[in-house]
């Protein structure tokens, strides 16, 4: 729990941290520290693999949190060093995304996503859904939490191949839309522009295992494990 507690205290409202307090108090945000070079960092991923069986089985976050995950971070890393790229954070490569090789967008896109990731699953729940604030702007911009399943729905099954859906705040409101592989709406030049709240995987690792080609039963089945109180977190950040 102290490293989810660390991983939501950033700058820039976004708990999809990158880097990993490393003493007590050092919590100055999963987008960067207060350090000589940036470095993306491999997250704990906070429970227990079978936690999410029922949504997600325990073998598919298994090899999603080891392989895919923590190759993401290695090559990012490795991008960093041979493009000797010098920035104090995360959110300063997505900024000037265009100036970065496709190495160093797709892995460190990767490990900044899934960082975020999963900290927005939970065990399942029935009935899982907002309250407060949250609810209360989802109703406003959406008309419904059941017409913001739809949409969020629709672009996650929508999105060609390799991907990912999101919910974000943009100009005030909370939009939805999908961006392709690890793209996110952080990066300069992408068509989702925003700050990203709830974002949900739809690569094919993700789910196949369980799923095969069912793409819509897994995005069905990601409500019941939604982390709603943690996204409420992140949309009251600024």
């Amino acid at each position: 729990m102290a490293n989810r507690r660390n991983f939501i205290k950033n700058s820039v409202g976004l708990a999809a941290g990158v880097l990993l307090a490393k003493s007590a108090g050092a919590a100055e945000g999963f987008l960067g520290m207060e350090q000589d070079a940036f470095k993306f960092e491999q997250q704990p991923l906070g429970y227990a693999y079978n936690a999410l069986e029922g949504a997600i089985d325990a073998q598919t976050m298994q090899i999603h949190y080891e392989k895919h995950y923590g190759a993401y971070v290695k090559n990012a890393n490795d991008a960093l060093t041979e493009e000797k790229v010098q920035v104090k954070d995360a959110k300063e490569i997505f900024a000037n995304m265009d100036k970065y090789s496709a190495k160093l967008r797709n892995n460190g896109g990767g490990a900044f996503n899934h960082a975020m990731f999963w900290t927005l699953l939970r065990a399942p729940k029935t009935d899982n859904r907002p309250t407060g604030s949250l609810l209360a702007a989802i109703n406003k911009d959406f008309g419904s939490f059941e017409k913001f399943k739809e949409e969020f729905a629709k672009a996650a099954t929508t999105q060609f191949g390799s991907g990912w859906a999101w919910l974000v705040v943009a100009d005030g409101k909370l939009k939805v839309g999908g961006t392709p592989n690890q793209d996110n709406p952080l990066m300069k030049g992408v068509k989702l522009q925003g700050r990203p709240i709830l974002g949900l995987d739809v690569w094919e690792h993700a789910y196949y295992l369980k799923y095969q080609n069912k793409r819509p039963d897994y995005i069905g089945n990601f409500w019941s494990i939604v982390n709603w109180d943690q996204v409420q977190k992140y949309y009251d950040q600024k």
